[in-house]
């Protein structure tokens, strides 16, 4: 079976890895590869592109393409979709922290999640064979944090995560409202909201981090 793929990654020896090891798959898979390395050349390759892809590989944090609002690899998902709505999507992130999983599964329903740390060689194999076929795959550390997403969905409204996500970038607070397109007031309460929903009385944005972390939000 000849398959059409896009690989998007800012590390070309990383997608010509990926490229070497599915092409000696034993699944009788014959792949088509086309590599890109930014939001940019992604974005327009999903649109030059004369036939359909069969399967998109996305990393997470690539150059953005700031013309088309288009910041990380999450946010090319729904370009993909649009254009190729066939098209399987499978993320392969470094990204380990339970609040970026969520948010992509939550958000976007990708028909599979690698982290880097996780797998090797037979374990991307057999993910691709797994999502080429119309399952879903997630490796391990995504299976981990799954566990204990339905009990704290009730933080996970879009601005908590962001919140959170911030914070354990180490972002200056003074920043938030230009990057959330919110209120200092409005930053404060979602913050109030968070210490009450973690279990803290009082605390900084340390103690919020210290206990979103052990309760494995981040």
């Amino acid at each position: 079976m000849e398959l059409q793929v896009l690989m998007v990654d800012d590390h070309p020896p990383i997608i010509e890895g990926y490229r070497s090891i599915l092409a000696y798959n034993s699944y009788g898979y014959t792949l088509n590869t086309i590599a890109a390395h930014s939001c940019e050349e992604a974005y327009n390759t999903i649109f030059q592109v004369k036939y359909p892809f069969d399967i998109v590989f996305l990393d997470l944090t690539l150059p953005p393409f700031l013309e088309k609002n288009l910041n990380t690899g999450d946010d090319l998902i729904p370009v993909v979709r649009k254009q190729h709505p066939n098209a399987k999507i499978v993320i392969l992130t470094s990204h380990y922290e339970s609040i970026v999983l969520f948010k992509i599964i939550k958000e976007h329903n990708p028909d599979g999640i690698l982290v880097k740390s996780d797998f090797q060689a037979q374990e991307l194999i057999k993910a691709f064979d797994v999502v080429v076929k119309g399952g879903t795959y997630f490796s391990e550390t995504v299976l981990h944090h799954q566990k204990s997403w339905g009990e704290k969905n009730k933080v996970m409204d879009s601005y908590n995560r962001q919140i959170l996500s911030l914070l354990a970038q180490g972002v200056k607070t003074k920043n938030f409202p230009d990057l959330l397109h919110l209120s200092k007031s409005a930053i404060d309460k979602r913050k109030a909201i968070l210490k009450q929903l973690l279990g803290i009385d009082k605390g900084n944005d340390e103690d919020i981090l210290k206990e979103a972390r052990k309760q494995g939000l981040i």
